[in-house]
């Protein structure tokens, strides 16, 4: 039987490669941002827009650790990204229903649930530097679509997980 190859799954693979690619160059520059509050300081500041007056001490430890925990994010998108792409692999193969992809979506579901928690910290760092002379505005905290997300996966996984099993049995009566 002939298999419809839309051009979902190659896209999907170029783009998650290069999603790979841009992770990795954004940790390098969260890198570069953490090492230049550090060596030059003052100059960072400025570059940032926070003035001299606007309580420098907390708002730059308060970035510095924003910035850590951006590093930290990292591996977390990393894993997602690679595992995503081996299931991407086994569809191209035609074969999505294995056990491998069951674990994988499980991994992604703790991944994502530890960016959403990630998420929440750096939100509450942001407001807790924030003054009203310098006010800090970070594209993070709750998000209701990143946690649907996490249950979404979660689900997935064990959709995948019976499949798996219910194939066996299949080909096991067959």
């Amino acid at each position: 039987m002939a298999r419809n190859h839309s051009t979902a799954l190659p896209i999907a693979y170029v783009t998650l490669r290069i999603l790979i690619l841009l992770n990795w160059l954004g940790g390098a520059a969260v890198l570069v941002l953490l090492t230049a509050t550090i060596v030059a300081e003052e100059w960072t500041m400025t570059a940032l827009g926070i003035s001299p007056s606007s309580g420098i001490p907390q708002i730059l430890t308060g970035l510095r650790i924003v910035a850590a925990l951006g590093l930290v994010a990292v591996p977390l998108n990393y894993a997602v990204l690679r595992r995503l792409l081996a299931i991407v692999e086994t569809v191209r193969r035609g074969d999505p229903f294995v056990a491998a992809n069951a674990y994988r979506l499980h991994a992604i579901a703790w991944a994502l649930l530890a960016l959403q928690l990630l998420s929440l910290v750096i939100g509450g760092i942001g407001e807790a530097i924030s003054t009203p002379t310098q006010p800090v505005h970070l594209d993070a905290g709750f998000s209701a679509s990143g946690w649907l997300a996490v249950i979404l996966s979660f689900v997935l996984a064990r959709i995948f997980a019976e499949g798996t099993l219910m194939r066996e049995d299949l080909n096991g009566t067959v």
